[in-house]
């Protein structure tokens, strides 16, 4: 019986074999191939080698010589995609900075750029990211009769430059720029002093002429804010202040025609300028060096 059994599985299993290859040989009736790369045609992946990132690198620079900084951007943001966190996405990002400043897109290069300095914050060229940021807020600055905002911002930004980085190339260029900045935002607060002195609301412009002898001492505007201190309190009535204005404008601009202006002014009211050291204004004067 064992014989019998055994020669009756080895006969099935030499039918059995060929018409699996049978099977396997013939399509499905009614239906096509289930294997989608039978269809070559339609399913054949579109395969583009990587570019090199030295390459990507270089175009993107020779982009930039020319001027074409839509094409340099494309270039640096492709090393970004496919080498990302390598030496070259690095230098690609500072570049991708650089590009969108050039091309006058601030807003780009700022984001750019910070997202830089979040990256690498120790690198050497953090420094030249931070002073684009702050370049980037600097180029878009509005006259004095607009909104400041930008100008804070570039003030700020210029401001971490010089405190983080002393001894860069850029602390020099930023210094220069955030005086600036400083008469900007005093010339801000000038414009709208002026506006309310006219409208004689002389609370809200003393405000402001206040605010320019308290944070912009040392800005080309502090002579007129003293000056238009002093015409303010002197039409409120408040004489000792009116005269710690004019006395504090005198002792630190003999020569100014804005002291001579305000120094007729209070003679014709009978008064002269004296300075009360109790004075916010006397005060605000004894930590600053004007000249």
């Amino acid at each position: 019986m064992r014989f019998a059994e055994t020669v009756v599985v080895r006969a099935s299993t030499r039918f059995i074999f060929p018409l699996l290859a049978v099977f396997a040989l013939t399509p499905l009736a009614g239906c096509d191939s289930l294997n989608p790369f039978d269809k070559g045609e339609v399913y054949k992946p579109e395969v583009k080698p990587d570019l090199p990132a030295e390459k990507l690198y270089n175009d993107g620079l020779a982009a930039i010589e020319n001027h074409d900084y839509e094409k340099a951007n494309k270039q640096f943001k492709e090393i970004d995609k496919t080498y990302p966190y390598s030496q070259w996405s690095k230098k690609a990002l500072l570049m991708q900075t650089f590009a969108h400043y050039s091309a006058k897109e601030f807003e780009e290069a700022a984001s750019a750029g910070k997202r830089y300095l979040q990256l690498y914050p120790a690198d050497p060229d953090a420094a030249y990211a931070a002073y684009l940021i702050a370049s980037s807020y600097y180029d878009v600055v509005l006259d004095v009769s607009r909104d400041q905002e930008r100008a804070e911002k570039a003030l700020v930004a210029f401001q971490e430059v010089i405190q983080r980085w002393p001894k860069s190339d850029y602390a020099k260029d930023a210094k220069f720029k955030i005086t600036v900045l400083r008469d900007q935002l005093a010339g801000r607060e000038m414009d709208v002093g002026r506006y309310y002195l006219q409208k004689r609301n002389y609370t809200a412009a003393i405000n402001r002429f206040r605010n320019v002898v308290s944070q912009f001492q040392t800005t080309n505007q502090i002579e007129e804010a003293l000056a238009r201190l002093s015409e303010a309190y002197l039409a409120l009535g408040i004489v000792n202040e009116a005269e710690t204005a004019a006395a504090v404008l005198g002792n630190n601009f003999p020569e100014s025609q804005w002291y001579k202006d305000t120094y007729a002014l209070l003679q014709k009211k009978g008064v002269e300028p004296k300075e009360n050291e109790e004075s916010w204004i006397s005060k605000a004067f004894k930590t600053v060096k004007i000249f």
